[in-house]
């Protein structure tokens, strides 16, 4: 069982039947839940909870992962969730969350597909990931996923649409999880071109950070976090120790969902020498989360943020606005701040329920309020933060 956590996840209907995801504005501009800009609902793993002192921070799952349509319930979990009215509350089976755990260390089974959902109801691929099956069978953004091993997928919430991709849903839902190997006939539409192809789901890891100049080599490195799994805070720290100084580094945490608090500490810890990452309550009892002490603090620093933003991402990036070591750019962000405890039931099911809240260093709460950017910017924000780059000294 973890320690406390920072989540915003899918939520188990009261009703029992389902996954909702509780994501309200992030839905407009959503990652991974089917509707999020740029990456979409990706179509091979989850997340998953992590043994870490502070805990983790949820975000949604990929079209293959946690989050979907499960009808076998979550048993007792079920009905604690139900009493609690605690609306960040999440129930899950043991094997729901047995998964959960597996996929915050960065590991999933899947075919490699982010997903997103049209206004006419269409599931289409909006990106997929470089040497997975997706990706060897030639599939593209745009390709239209007409069906999953002979359901139809228009119409559906792509929560089930990813249960159908996972073997999760009808009668699956209650036999062992398909594995890497197991195979998935999807009935894809491109143009006028209808074509029916059978992937074999394989055994993959997240890609949470990506590293580019798109600025040419005397540019700003790009370090772009899509979330804070096993392993992402010293990605980061890697990253800046090899960027340009004379460029800078531009953060980019739009659309970051979340992940491992540790992680967060880590990556802050890039760019800090020392000092407080955030504070939080467990209970009443209050605690810290400091940064290391060998931090890049010279290297100019700009972040991108938006309301796709989240939990471990707003952690990150409060911290840096905080202290005063980096430039926001953006749009305010989710704001999901509170704390939760997984609590394991007599039939194996978790409740994890808010027991608290955490705050950045100058004592902000960012539940319900977010994280407004020192510059807000929308569509140009990236342009605008090079500009701000150029005025901190990093650029060419």
């Amino acid at each position: 069982m973890t320690g406390p956590c920072l989540f915003v996840r899918p939520r188990r209907s009261r009703r029992g039947a389902a996954l909702t995801l509780v994501f309200v504005s992030v839905l407009a501009t959503g990652a991974a839940a089917g509707t999020w800009k740029e990456s979409g609902h990706p179509a091979g793993g989850g997340q998953a909870s992590g043994g870490t002192a502070a805990g983790h921070v949820h975000r949604p799952a990929r079209a293959d992962g946690h989050a979907g349509a499960h009808p076998a319930g979550s048993g007792a979990a079920d009905e604690v969730v139900s009493r609690s009215g605690d609306r960040w509350s999440t129930a899950f089976s043991a094997r729901e969350y047995e998964d959960f755990q597996r996929e915050l260390d960065g590991e999933y089974v899947g075919v490699g597909l982010w997903l997103r959902q049209a206004a006419d109801g269409r599931a289409l691929v909006s990106r997929v990931r470089p040497g997975s099956p997706a990706a060897a069978a030639g599939l593209r953004p745009g390709d239209d996923l007409r069906a999953v091993d002979g359901v139809a997928s228009r119409g559906s919430q792509v929560t089930e649409v990813v249960a159908r991709l996972r073997g999760d849903a009808g009668a699956a839902a209650a036999g062992p999880r398909p594995g890497a190997g197991s195979s998935v006939a999807l009935e894809l539409r491109r143009g006028t071109r209808q074509w029916t192809e059978t992937l074999r789901r394989a055994r993959l890891r997240d890609q949470n950070v990506t590293t580019d100049r798109p600025d040419g080599p005397d540019g700003p490195t790009r370090i772009r976090v899509g979330a804070f799994s096993s392993g992402t805070g010293e990605e980061v720290r890697r990253a800046v120790r090899a960027a340009s100084p004379r460029g800078g580094v531009l953060l980019d945490l739009r659309g970051n969902t979340g992940g491992l608090v540790s992680e967060a500490v880590t990556a802050a810890s890039a760019f800090l020498d020392g000092g407080l990452v955030a504070t939080y309550d467990v209970r009443g009892s209050q605690r810290a989360l400091y940064a290391q002490g060998d931090g890049d603090t010279d290297i100019p620093l700009a972040v991108l943020v938006d309301g796709g933003t989240m939990s471990a991402g707003e952690l990150l990036a409060g911290a840096l606005q905080d202290r005063g070591r980096a430039v926001l750019v953006g749009t305010p962000t989710f704001g999901k701040g509170s704390v939760q405890l997984p609590s394991e039931q007599p039939d194996g099911s978790v409740a994890e329920l808010t027991v608290g809240h955490y705050r950045t260093p100058s004592g902000r709460t960012v539940d319900d309020r977010g994280i407004t950017p020192d510059l807000v910017a929308e569509d140009d924000a990236p342009a605008r933060a090079r500009t701000v780059l150029s005025g901190l000294g990093g650029g060419a």
